[in-house]
């Protein structure tokens, strides 16, 4: 058992650490602009999208019921909007002094940088904390198919890493931009994807055998709903106001016709079952 689970940590590792090589593309190019930015964050939205609805949230109301697949991904949209909730919008502090009335306009050019930094760091951390959410449960399925054997848990694992590297962009990308530290967007990209292990540790160690499929199902669902509201919410409108309407659409249409052909591809490599 334990050489299974030690298996099965290691395998977690390579799909959480997928994230850490998204951040390098981010970190060791050089800072983009706002468009490219929303252009990005488009392609990512788009990602996320496909992943959300065509993969999560359709596999749960196949495996356990257009019902019950329905309240878990409604839960999670409920949950995460709560804990949105409770993080406080970034905002400029007020300026009462009659005379910052009379600015450059390069002064009011930089507070208009910095309301931009502050709101794309925002969405940067709310971004880790949905793909955290996301990565949890993905490390309970590598566990779970690691314990039918190794083939079919390096698989998954690998399918997991596919789709973890344009997460680990997700989170990197706006954490640099506003912060102008590589190691910031590095380190949270890198916890984000920690989150895998994270899950396999906990499925293995407490409740091994009493994880049903079903439940399995119906958390990958709930995540499904945690990242459809990430999208909705933080996501597309950055993409809207840094790229434009029309482009950003583009690139989140790219983003789903991406991640669907990756997915087209697990779904015929990986048994029906443990396929995400």
């Amino acid at each position: 058992m334990e050489s299974q689970v030690l298996v099965a940590l290691a395998l977690s590792l390579v799909g959480g650490f997928s994230t850490s090589v998204g951040a390098l593309f981010v970190i060791l190019n050089r800072a983009p602009n706002l468009k490219m930015l929303g252009l990005l964050q488009g392609f990512a939205a788009g990602l996320m999208l496909s992943i959300s609805f065509l993969d999560l949230a359709h596999n749960a109301m196949n495996s356990i019921g257009f019902l019950k697949g329905n309240l878990w991904f409604f839960a999670g949209v409920i949950f995460f909007a709560v804990v949105t909730n409770f993080i406080p919008e970034p905002t400029l502090a007020p300026i009462s002094d009659e005379k910052s009335k009379k600015k450059t306009k390069d002064e009011g050019s930089k507070d208009v940088m910095k309301k931009h930094r502050r709101q794309v760091l925002f969405s940067g951390i709310i971004t880790a904390v949905g793909i955290s959410l996301h990565n949890f449960p993905e490390g309970m399925a590598v566990f779970l198919g690691s314990m039918k054997g190794l083939r079919v848990g390096l698989n998954l694992a690998l399918a997991i890493a596919l789709h973890n590297i344009p997460e680990g962009v997700a989170v990197a990308l706006p954490v640099y931009f506003a912060t102008q530290s590589k190691w910031k967007a590095f380190k949270l990209a890198t916890l984000s994807g920690l989150a895998e292990p994270l899950g396999v540790i906990i499925v293995a160690y407490l409740f091994p055998r009493s994880l049903s499929p079903e439940v399995l199902e119906g958390l990958l669902g709930s995540v499904g709903g945690v990242m459809a509201f990430l999208t909705l919410h933080e996501m597309l409108p950055l993409a809207f106001d840094y790229a434009g309407q029309k482009q950003a659409i583009k690139a989140v249409f790219f983003g789903m016709a991406f991640m669907s052909a990756s997915l087209y591809f697990l779904q015929i490599s990986l048994p029906e079952d443990l396929s995400l």
